[in-house]
């Protein structure tokens, strides 16, 4: 990664620390270790202070580390991250140590047995500077939506009838490995009224004629996730499933068309459960959409509770749906970048219900 972006990066950390009186902060969340330090690898901590970067590693990711972080002091460990990372701390003396609050408790009581001095825990450090992407991050997410349409058209492709929940998300996976990315999260396929299960688990579950499908999947590219769903009706679909899917798309475009910088997150929110409302049809008990970016949920969280606007840089899905055990689940997500003048859709041209070719291709082979 460029050394000029990771300085920008590490010099608006800096300010958050200083605001936070914080001198040196022990980075353990892998997220924030890559963000701080362009470090791909795993099993390994930060720690910033107000002089240096220093990145602990092991042997295993040495060489790794050296290439991809010029910027940092490279420290290779032997034993404990615990113990690399209080020698470090004792070194500076700082006079306030923080570590992020999403450390275990055991290494918690490990830092605090080894620095032998008070430290405490910092919350939202880094991930409010992750919050709003730059140009290369935004590039990259997109990019990832774009290999995630070339995945999910080349599979939907040869869709058969008897075609198992697992061998379609097989198929979708495998898609994403040959355009060289990676799986931002398990896969989701459900086929008919095992939908109504929002993050339901793929099966041996067969298509049917006049079934119906939905795919919740992401990629990850050059560290950064995309997140997508999409509803199809093989067949002929009846005309309650038709009129369902009209309803959550009108939800996620009305809360789409909230977007925009300086909106507060709630409003998107309360856009899309109203069209939900209108329509008498069972409210969704999931939040209206997440942060994007090198983690596949980040903030901000679009729910009814959300506190705060919306922020120029971030991505965020917008994903709302409708679950009737039983009987159906619809979702159709999408990856949106807010602007200073309302939004874009990173990922319009992934394949859905109105792709022209694709529902006759799906009905032809399920026949």
């Amino acid at each position: 990664m460029d050394d000029k972006i990771i300085k920008k990066r590490i010099s608006a950390v800096r300010a958050r620390l200083k605001k936070e009186r914080i001198d040196c902060l022990i980075v353990t969340k892998p997220a924030n270790v890559t963000y701080t330090t362009g470090f791909s690898g795993d099993d390994s901590w930060a720690v910033i202070t107000n002089r240096a970067v220093y990145l602990l590693t092991d042997s295993r990711y040495t060489e790794q580390a050296e290439d991809e972080c010029r910027g940092c002091k490279i420290i290779e460990r032997k034993g404990p991250k615990s113990q690399a990372a209080a020698k470090v701390v004792k070194q500076f003396n700082p006079k306030t140590a923080a570590v992020e609050n999403s450390t275990t408790l055991a290494a918690f009581e490990a830092l605090k047995k080894n620095i032998k001095r008070g430290l405490k825990t910092a919350a939202n450090i880094i991930e409010s500077v992750r919050r709003c992407k730059d140009e290369g991050e935004i590039a990259a997410i997109t990019e990832a939506g774009k290999i995630a349409a070339k995945a999910l058209a080349s599979a939907m492709k040869d869709i058969k009838a008897g075609i198992t929940e697992n061998e379609l998300a097989g198929e979708i996976d495998f898609e994403i490995r040959k355009l060289g990315a990676a799986n931002s999260f398990d896969t989701i396929v459900a086929f008919g009224p095992n939908a109504s299960r929002p993050h339901h688990r793929p099966g041996n579950s067969r298509l049917k004629k006049n079934d119906t499908i939905l795919i919740d999947f992401g990629v990850r590219y050059n560290g950064y996730c995309c997140d997508l769903t999409r509803c199809f009706a093989v067949g002929r679909p009846n005309s309650f499933y038709k009129k369902v899917y009209e309803v959550v798309r009108r939800a996620q475009a009305a809360a789409i068309k909230m977007v925009k910088a300086g909106v507060e997150i709630k409003k998107v929110d309360a856009a899309a459960r109203d069209v939900i409302k209108k329509h008498n049809l069972p409210m969704y008990g999931h939040g209206t959409g997440h942060g994007l970016g090198l983690e596949v949920h980040e903030e901000p969280g679009l729910s009814e509770n959300s506190k705060g606007k919306l922020q120029a840089g971030e991505v965020i899905t917008v994903e709302p749906g409708v679950y009737i055990p039983g009987r159906l689940g619809i979702r159709i997500e999408d990856d949106i970048l807010v602007t200073t003048t309302g939004c874009k859709i990173l990922t319009r041209d992934c394949p859905n219900q109105f792709t022209p070719g694709l529902i006759n291709a799906l009905s032809h082979n399920s026949a």
